[in-house]
């Protein structure tokens, strides 16, 4: 996978942290999420988490924006300072290999992601522990209780 800035890499850089992964977007009604997903990112990354986001225009053409455009937004909208990677499709023939993977029948929770700001929690190990929808806010006590657990 590639970075916002078109740097390859992987999730294998953050080995052994928590990693919450998201699949964002600049024009949807839950855009307002970014702020708590920064809030999230702030108050534990010291405890191993990571927020990633990730993101995507496949629903409603909710992401239009280039990749700089995304970065900009983020960063002065909302002050994002947890990695951003490059567009990726989440759905579809075109679905990324990490949403395939999140999504599939071995990852313990199937289905097709459903909307934007849909969130996979990832252990430390690489394991998918908790999928949340996209009305789940960053700051709603089960997801928080899902990330203390998984910091444990």
């Amino acid at each position: 996978m590639k970075d916002i800035d078109g740097q390859p890499t992987s999730l294998g850089a953050l080995k052994a942290k928590a990693i919450l992964v998201v699949n964002v977007a600049s024009a949807c009604g839950y855009t307002r999420q970014y702020a708590g997903l920064q809030a999230l990112q702030k108050a534990y990354q010291d405890k191993g988490l990571v927020v990633a986001g990730f993101p995507c225009n496949d629903f409603g053409g909710q992401e239009p924006g280039t990749e700089t455009e995304i970065r900009k937004f983020c960063s002065t909208r909302f002050n994002v300072t947890f990695p951003l990677f490059a567009k990726v499709s989440v759905q579809g023939a075109a679905a990324h290999p990490l949403f395939v993977a999140l999504t599939g029948k071995e990852a313990g929770r199937p289905g097709p992601v459903t909307w934007n700001f849909n969130k996979f929690l990832i252990s430390r190990d690489g394991k998918l522990l908790a999928r949340f929808e996209s009305g789940v806010e960053p700051d709603s006590a089960e997801l928080k209780a899902a990330i203390e657990q998984a910091l444990k």
